[in-house]
């Protein structure tokens, strides 16, 4: 038998992890080696488990997804990274690949295509929908965003992930704890976000980040 492709999942949902690892089990070269909800438990299991590819979810219940996958590109280079999550690749997925993935897949797409995914990322290639690589190679061309392209595209990584976080009803004292960080430094965020989306006050911020938040999901 051929080497099994060793794979840590890492996502904040235990029936997520449970229904991915009954699904990757299903294949003779495939194999799950380990769990984990969060940043910091995920750097461990790796260390642990030594997975020849990492499948995670961009939102963690602790620790930020896109800063796991840069962690792990500092740490370990040829590591695989597959992302599998519910939030729009339109606003993700570039970021993701920046960060240091080496694909990425919505949660709604099937199965077959998730198997799909950790193949050609293991066989060393990017994964992306065609839609994807179709508004990269425009802009690439371009040398500037799409027509249409989010206004988000300005923020910083971090700054998208507290405007997500605000989005999805999260006060400022649970952000810092989600994201590991001080309250000023969620302020911090906060006063850039307001200043690169040209936002005048907390409220306005909110309601903005709510009705962003709405809409990437759909």
């Amino acid at each position: 038998m051929d080497k099994q492709t060793r794979i840590l999942i890492v996502d904040d949902h235990p029936l997520v992890r449970e229904s991915l690892t009954a699904l990757i089990q299903q294949h003779a070269d495939l194999a799950v080696c380990g769990e984990a909800s969060s940043q910091s438990e995920a750097l461990e299991v790796i260390e642990s488990s030594r997975p020849d590819l990492v499948i995670a979810d961009i939102s963690l219940g602790r620790g930020s997804g896109l800063d796991l996958i840069k962690d792990i590109r500092n740490r370990h280079p040829d590591l695989r990274i597959l992302v599998l999550s519910m939030h729009d690749e339109d606003v993700y997925a570039e970021r993701a690949v920046r960060a240091g993935a080496h694909g990425y897949v919505m949660k709604r797409e099937s199965t077959r295509k998730v198997i799909d995914a950790i193949r050609q990322v293991m066989n060393g290639e990017l994964f992306l929908s065609q839609e994807i690589l179709s508004s990269l190679a425009k802009k690439f061309v371009s040398g500037r965003p799409p027509t249409g392209a989010l206004t988000v595209d300005e923020l910083s990584d971090r700054e998208l992930e507290v405007f997500r976080l605000l989005g999805q009803g999260y006060e400022t004292r649970e952000i810092a704890q989600v994201l590991e960080v001080s309250i000023k430094t969620v302020q911090t965020y906060c006063a850039r976000i307001k200043e690169k989306l040209r936002i005048r006050n907390g409220t306005e911020l909110l309601r903005e980040a709510v009705q962003w938040s709405e809409s990437a999901l759909r």
